[in-house]
């Protein structure tokens, strides 16, 4: 079997990255663009930079902020009007996840009608055509949705967030720049930097890791191990250092899958609103505990990675411990909340584990599972 992997054509990282959208957009023969951003990056000035580019070049767009943080169905379809009314042929993403999923959903259905419903989407869809071209812009270091061929759309009557997979929905061409991210306040700096960790931790243990996507994990681990503090207190070196990790962990696990991590995280985000990454980082250390069994020797490499001492005269018992308690004080340290007692409400739980097992990113866990032992592990985390 031969193992696939999917990236952008190009990508452009560092300060000032986004000075080059404009000769992006002119050199692909791009006319109009349909601006993707949430209301909160226009309030605060970030999505006026990149305009800004796009004004001084003389290129036209359209600003579509009807986003949401957990973006929904109706917002894509909101999203498909708008792109058809401004007359555009491309689109540029301006955002964390909720933008880019939303561009990617936008741009798949313009490509494919049939998909109209969103709802059809889920999963592997059968999709024909490359989705309308995307130029995405990250705000925040987390989700790298700006190199990964996933989406994630919530289906507010069902209360669950549809999870897409599509190799045609990747972005023509990221631009990662730190100094778009330099307003993120240090909660969603802490919360998209452990969603990043959990990506490559996740990333490296799924079932369908091979080395080349290996590669890539540990690296992201480490970079972000070493930055994610730095970048939480808003230097720049930490900025500039978890640009480049969390999209670094994006080219590995989009190619990979992930695992039960994502799965219970998604449902909390669809029936609270839980932000993504909170959500990630209190289960990561409990589900890490849950699938050590079927890991191997691939602990010792994450607490090797995350800077732990001595792991190679270390048992498998003790690397294994070493890389879940490094997990935890990391957590801790960007101020992570350790349970989710304040979030789930136990009578919920029966439909939490169910609509987790029944995520897309569950078949890729290492461990086999149950919906039972998923309700387990929610519980644990009360």
């Amino acid at each position: 079997m031969a193992n696939r992997f999917i990236l952008n054509e190009t990508s452009y990282h560092g300060a000032g990255a986004i000075n080059a959208i404009a000769d992006e957009a002119k050199g692909r023969g791009f006319k109009k663009a349909l601006v993707c951003s949430d209301p909160d990056l226009i309030k605060f000035g970030v999505t006026k930079k990149v305009t800004d580019v796009l004004d001084g070049a003389g290129l036209a767009y359209t600003l579509y902020s009807e986003i949401k943080p957990n973006p929904t169905i109706e917002n894509v379809q909101s999203g498909v009007a708008a792109f058809k009314a401004a007359g555009a042929d491309y689109l540029i993403a301006i955002g964390g996840g909720s933008s880019m999923d939303t561009a990617k959903a936008i741009g798949i259905i313009i490509a494919n009608p049939e998909f109209a419903d969103v709802v059809s989407l889920e999963g592997v869809a059968d999709t024909k055509n490359k989705a309308v071209p995307i130029l995405a812009v990250p705000t925040t270091a987390g989700t790298a949705a700006e190199v990964t061929i996933n989406y994630v759309i919530t289906d507010a009557a069902k209360n669950r967030k549809m999870v897409c997979v599509d190799p045609h929905d990747i972005p023509v061409v990221a631009f990662v720049d730190p100094d778009m991210m330099s307003s993120m306040p240090k909660g969603l700096t802490a919360a998209t930097g452990m969603d990043a960790l959990t990506h490559a931790i996740e990333g490296y243990i799924t079932k369908g890791a091979w080395e080349l996507s290996d590669m890539f994990h540990l690296k992201a681990i480490e970079i972000i191990s070493r930055s994610l503090r730095g970048a939480v207190a808003n230097t720049k070196e930490g900025r500039t250092d978890m640009a480049l990790g969390q999209y670094v962990a994006g080219m590995g696990f989009s190619n990979v899958g992930l695992g039960i991590v994502h799965s219970m995280a998604h449902p909390l985000g669809a029936l609270y609103d839980t932000p993504h990454g909170v959500a990630n980082a209190i289960i990561l250390p409990t589900v890490m505990e849950y699938n050590a069994p079927a890991t191997g020797e691939k602990y010792r490499e994450i607490a090797r990675a995350m800077g732990v001492k001595g792991v190679d005269e270390m048992s498998q018992e003790e690397y294994r411990k070493a890389a879940i308690d490094a997990v935890k004080q990391l957590s801790k340290d960007v101020g992570i909340p350790a349970d989710l007692k304040d979030i789930v409400k136990p009578e919920d739980i029966p439909f939490l584990a169910q609509s987790a097992y029944d995520d897309a990113c569950r078949p890729g866990n290492p461990r086999d599972t149950s919906v039972e032992e998923i309700s387990e592990l929610y519980k644990s985390l009360l």
